[in-house]
């Protein structure tokens, strides 16, 4: 390991020696012009959509389709959605597992593809999401069913 750092070590000098530091600079300038134009295109592409339901917090894959700029600012932002559960469509799945000697009552939802697809795209107005991936079943907020 030491002697492959020590060659790049001498690479390096050897680079410097050889290769001014204004083309270098100049090298850079035309990269990031050239990534900057191109970003002005559109594009469709795969990207996790992070996502909060109520306490809940998931990723869901999503294709989204969009300008260059618009999809390099979503990627870079860390923000989750917040999606009210009001706004979802769903099915009500109960599990009944025995634990012990009573019986326990497990609720959770299974999100409506559409519904979640529509609730991501009003949120992100700039990009058009195609398609949205599996989506994970969610436990049921504890005053549901009150």
């Amino acid at each position: 390991m030491k002697r492959i750092w020590e060659y790049i070590k001498g690479l390096g000098l050897l680079a410097k020696r050889y290769i001014s530091p204004v083309f270098i600079s100049l090298l850079v300038a035309s990269f990031t012009l050239w990534y900057i134009a191109k970003l002005n295109y559109n594009y469709t592409t795969e990207l996790d959509v992070k996502i909060r339901i109520g306490d809940q917090r998931f990723e869901v894959p999503c294709v989204v389709e969009g300008k260059g700029t618009n999809l390099f600012g979503y990627v870079i932002s860390t923000s989750r959605l917040n999606i009210p559960l009001s706004e979802l469509e769903y099915t009500v799945m109960r599990e009944v597992t025995q634990i012990g000697a009573a019986p326990a009552d497990k609720v959770r939802l299974h999100l409506q593809s559409e519904s979640l697809k529509n609730a991501i795209s009003v949120r992100l107005s700039d990009i058009n999401i195609r398609s949205v991936g599996s989506i994970p079943d969610i436990e049921a907020p504890k005053d549901f069913m009150k």
